[in-house]
C-alpha cells in the first residue's frame, strides 16, 4: 500500500491467540482502534474473524503468525509484508528473533525499511540505533503473558517520518 506523505494513524497489534484469548474484540481495543486509519497485525491472530472485526474499524494488513493455518494466509496473510505508509517504509514479520541483534537482523532483512513491526514475543518494544530501522512490538491486548497488561500501539506517521509511537493498556 502507498500513501501521499500525509498523517496517518496507524493501531498496531499482535498476537490475540483466538478463540483462547480473544472471544470477541474487547472494548477497550475497539476505543483504541476506532480513530484509526489502518491497522497493522503482526501475527498469532488464529482466526480470521479477528481480522474481519479489526476491518470493521479499518483497513487491515496482517503476515502470518506461528500460530496461524491456512485460513489466515487465505485472508491475505503474507509471512513478511512491506508497505509505504505516508512516505515510512513499514515491514512486518512474525518472529523477529531473540533480542540480542534484533536490529541489526532486522536491516539486514528489510534493508530499506524505516519501521519493522513484529510480535511473537507478547513483550512491548521499541529500539533503534543510529543506522535503524526502528523495531516496533506493540504486546498482546489478551495474553500479555508476564507483562503487567494487555497493550496495542498507535503509530502516527507524517510527512515521511513517524511522528509518535504510543503503548496504550487495554487491560
Amino acid at each position: 500500500m502507498t500513501s501521499d506523505r500525509g498523517r496517518l494513524v496507524v493501531g498496531v497489534v499482535s498476537d490475540t491467540h483466538a478463540p483462547r484469548f480473544w472471544k470477541g474484540m474487547p472494548e477497550r481495543v475497539a476505543e483504541e482502534l476506532r480513530d484509526v486509519d489502518l491497522v497493522l497485525h503482526a501475527g498469532d491472530v488464529c482466526q480470521p474473524s479477528v481480522l474481519e472485526e479489526l476491518a470493521t474499524l479499518a483497513p487491515v494488513h496482517v503476515v502470518l503468525g506461528n500460530n496461524d493455518g491456512p485460513d489466515v494466509a487465505a485472508w491475505g496473510a503474507p509471512e513478511t509484508l512491506e508497505l509505504d505508509l505516508a512516505g515510512v517504509r513499514v515491514a512486518m514479520i512474525h518472529d523477529a528473533g531473540q533480542k540480542q541483534g534484533r536490529v541489526r537482523r532486522m536491516r539486514r532483512r528489510f534493508p530499506d525499511a524505516d519501521v519493522v513491526v513484529f510480535g511473537h514475543s507478547h513483550i512491548p518494544w521499541d529500539e533503534t540505533d543510529e543506522a535503524g530501522p526502528r523495531i516496533l512490538n506493540p504486546g498482546s491486548p489478551t495474553d500479555k503473558r508476564r507483562q503487567p497488561h494487555g497493550t496495542v500501539g498507535r503509530l502516527v506517521l507524517a510527512d515521511g517520518a513517524v511522528a509518535s509511537w504510543t503503548l496504550v493498556e487495554v487491560s
